[in-house]
């Protein structure tokens, strides 16, 4: 099984040759800042760490989406949308919100009472597999089913 940078890396090859400019821009970008994080690693990045970027690149294009989409630039947020849509490709598959639900119901009983506590019991729990948005809604649902 190839690694992540290595199919990172041959998928921007594939790109390339189907002259698919928005794919090959976009996986172009990522890859130079996985180059960055090795840079600032100071070695060779692992599976992991090259996911902790390929997630901050979703996390950057999410914000720039919202505010293209506020700011009534429909042409900018579809490109947006799109290099999310690629970038997604590379995530491990999410976790069932029944699992986040369960594990939040558990913090909550083990005595954590506001959003941070339980956001600070729950996430390690989760990291990685499950966006924090997703889990802090969960966690907000169940506060207030308790309170």
């Amino acid at each position: 099984m190839p690694s992540l940078l290595e199919r990172l890396q041959s998928d921007l090859t594939a790109s390339r040759k189907a002259q698919d400019k928005a794919r090959t821009l976009i996986l172009s970008t990522i890859l130079a800042d996985v180059k960055n994080r090795r840079i600032e690693l100071q070695r060779e990045p692992g599976d992991e760490d090259v996911l902790e970027v390929v997630r901050r690149g979703i996390k950057r294009r999410r914000e720039s989406l919202e505010m293209f989409e506020t700011a009534g630039r429909e042409d900018l947020a579809a490109v947006e949308r799109s290099q999310v849509a690629v970038l997604e490709q590379y995530l491990p598959p999410q976790v069932d919100p029944a699992e986040i639900r369960a594990a939040v119901v558990v913090a909550i009983e083990g005595g954590a009472t506001n959003v941070g506590a339980v956001m600070g019991k729950v996430m390690p729990q989760f990291k990685g597999r499950a966006e924090g948005t997703v889990i802090n809604a969960i966690v907000r649902e169940e506060l207030a089913r308790k309170g």
